[in-house]
């Protein structure tokens, strides 16, 4: 891990969603120079389900060696951010560093996106980042080496980012696109730059978006922390750059990774607006082969749809192939100790050879999985290539990561849908 060497001590760190997860690593990193504080979040009472406190957060800021100044702030409103920003200059005299931290996510299409979920985005990402800037400005012009830091991704343009959850995409790329501009237009006063975790961070909402077990593919916060702690502590002529974690931290000289793991050797599941290899469990030329495949049956998906559609109505006939096998296999696996723990009904819109509609039921009592539609309705829908979907169900490729790369779409509880990827764990040696 990246040491610290004390720069930051007596410096003064606003960040927002500073009560848990990346916010409170950061404000921990700074702590141990002995920096001051202020923990900008909502959280003033235990959450039901979320860990940590604006109070709780101080009580460790402290006890690292820092100052704190708990402030509840929920950054849409533009008056508790002007009032957190007064008292942190009242308190301490000023602000050095600006980390907007605080983010909503929804990993919903256009159509399953509510409202009020789009205006949540909207105004914690986008506005809430933009608003707190231009509160905390005025005061970090007057610091000899003023940041912000924007934990938002570089701007990769790659449709794929933006099919399955535009909305999502649109806010976060809106933070980025401060750093863009406020970068050039404080050039000079105000170093302004964008971090990214090149791998999933385990947080709370992590556990909340993968379920059990998606740690293991995460690494922790202490990797964010490391690489803001080394931005933070650069000159201000350090700005107007979307920065990738460990990117940065092997040019500073990091070598082990492992150290950041939640399970050292297993498989890292990459982050989002990253392009990455698409099939890692493949040659190259398998992984290239099944992307040409997909493009190819993108353009006549839903003439496949229509074919698996007519063929159903015209006989009676189970399909054959891999698809059908593996759903034979499926039924044959399933127990009611799936159905107990998963309790959802699962869709599967398959384009190519062995298309059609196919489901898998861990609802209703005993479970069943089978061609066509399920006997009561999908709580989750999931589309994909045939070739895929086998690949998926043997272990060759992860839901998460065919889901990142565009290459499965997924209409419904997504907290559910990526359950699923623990149950194939299990089913894969079956497979």
């Amino acid at each position: 891990m990246l040491p610290n060497t004390g720069k930051l001590a007596g410096c003064t760190l606003f960040i927002t969603g500073a009560s848990r997860g990346i916010g409170k690593a950061i404000a921990l990193k700074a702590a141990k120079d002995g920096a001051n504080i202020v923990i900008a979040a909502k959280t003033a009472e235990p959450h039901p389900t979320l860990p940590g406190t604006i109070y709780t957060a101080a009580q460790e800021i402290e006890a690292a060696g820092g100052k704190a100044l708990p402030c509840i702030v929920n950054v849409r409103e533009e008056q508790q951010i002007i009032n957190a920003v007064e008292k942190a200059v009242k308190t301490f005299g000023g602000i050095d560093i600006l980390v907007n931290n605080a983010s909503a996510i929804s990993l919903t299409g256009t159509l399953e996106t509510a409202t009020k979920k789009v205006n949540l985005m909207m105004d914690v990402n986008v506005r809430g980042t933009y608003l707190t800037s231009k509160a905390c400005l005025p005061h970090l012009r007057k610091s000899k080496n003023p940041h912000i830091l924007n934990l938002s991704p570089p701007m990769n343009l790659n449709p794929m980012w933006f099919k399955n959850h535009c909305a999502y995409t649109i806010s976060k790329y809106g933070m980025s696109m401060c750093v863009l501009g406020m970068a050039e237009e404080f050039r000079g006063e105000v170093a302004v730059n964008a971090l990214w975790p090149k791998t999933a961070i385990h947080t709370a909402a992590m556990d909340m978006l993968g379920g059990a077990g998606i740690e293991k593919q995460c690494r922790k916060t202490d990797i964010l922390a490391d690489a803001a702690y080394c931005i933070l502590t650069k000159p201000k002529t350090f700005t107007g750059n979307f920065i990738i974690d460990e990117v940065l931290l092997r040019e500073e000289g990091v070598k082990d990774f492992d150290v950041y793991a939640i399970a050292p050797g297993h498989p890292l599941m990459p982050d989002f607006f990253l392009d990455v290899e698409i099939d890692t469990t493949a040659t190259n030329q398998e992984g290239y082969g099944a992307a040409k495949e997909e493009k190819k049956l993108s353009r006549s998906q839903q003439e496949g749809a229509d074919a698996a559609k007519a063929k159903t109505e015209s006989a009676a006939a189970m399909p054959s192939g891999p698809v059908a096998e593996t759903f034979r296999v499926i039924q044959g696996a399933v127990t009611e100790e799936y159905v107990r723990s998963t309790q959802g009904v699962f869709q599967f819109e398959l384009s190519g050879d062995g298309g059609g509609t196919w489901y898998i039921d861990l609802k209703t009592k005993g479970g069943s999985a089978g061609f066509g539609k399920a006997p009561v309705t999908a709580d989750v829908v999931m589309s994909m290539s045939s070739a895929d979907f086998v690949k998926m169900f043997t272990g060759k490729l992860k839901p998460t990561l065919a889901f990142m790369t565009g290459r499965l779409r997924i209409k419904g509880n997504m907290a559910l849908a990526i359950k699923l990827e623990k149950m194939l764990s299990q089913l894969n040696s079956k497979l």
